[in-house]
């Protein structure tokens, strides 16, 4: 499929959240819903739909659905119940295709961030709960040789760099000295690769995540293998 003539997302996308972080208030949102909904929301759609048969290249169990609520476009809305930070929304648009086995943002899927200044993709599961977590540390120390494989791999590493948090010390029964202790303390298995509002307004755009994203997939099927997931 040829690239678009124009790109999905625009300035306007950007100029859209540049305003709402100066203006992070339900009363400036609702004066300006028809804003969010022209410049950010309806672009994000038309971008879940293009990628949704080029996810067939990546895994069959990747789930892409254009849908306002519930599927792959997270809310804009801010959960605020437990921070202390209760500016109502978000000044972001996040993008992630769910393992279809997985049930929530917690299983290893590919997601796309959209902040001006800050965009990035990633491929990966972010801050699983204890269980998963484990299973993918056991999996390290059963098969460190295919780890190594895995975050050594040489394409994956041109395009993406493992972020997150870490224990400031070794997971309970790990000892200290052991060999791959510093990727055992993370809380994140997440490869993650920044790039510029310039290219995510750019026609080419659909095309770039799918090319980036793909390179992703020796990550993605440790982990699910992992989790005893298919990819």
């Amino acid at each position: 499929m040829p690239p678009l003539s124009k790109g999905i997302f625009t300035g306007n996308t950007f100029g859209f959240l540049n305003e709402l972080r100066s203006n992070n208030d339900r009363e400036w949102f609702a004066n300006n819903k028809s804003r969010y909904e022209s410049d950010v929301l309806y672009p994000a759609l038309e971008f879940v739909c293009c990628m949704e048969s080029r996810l067939s290249k990546h895994s069959r169990y990747l789930r892409a659905e254009a849908k306002r609520v519930g599927g792959s476009i997270m809310r804009i809305y801010r959960d605020t119940r437990f921070s202390k930070d209760k500016t109502p929304y978000k000044t972001n648009l996040g993008i992630h295709f769910r393992h279809s086995l997985g049930g929530d943002v917690h299983a290893p899927g590919l997601y796309v961030h959209i902040e001006p200044g800050a965009c990035f993709l990633a491929a990966g599961i972010w801050m699983p709960p204890t269980e998963p977590l484990q299973m993918i540390r056991q999996s390290i120390l059963e098969s460190p040789a295919e780890w190594k494989r895995t975050k050594n791999n040489k394409i994956f590493r041109t395009h993406f760099q493992l972020e997150g948090e870490s224990l400031k010390t070794a997971p309970r029964g790990i000892p200290t000295d052991h060999p791959e202790i510093k990727d055992l303390r993370r809380k994140s298995f997440a490869g993650v690769m920044h790039i510029t509002d310039e290219q995510v307004t750019d026609p080419g755009f659909v095309e770039f995540v799918d090319r980036s994203l793909l390179t992703a997939r020796p990550l993605m099927k440790f982990l699910c293998d992992a989790l005893h997931q298919p990819y």
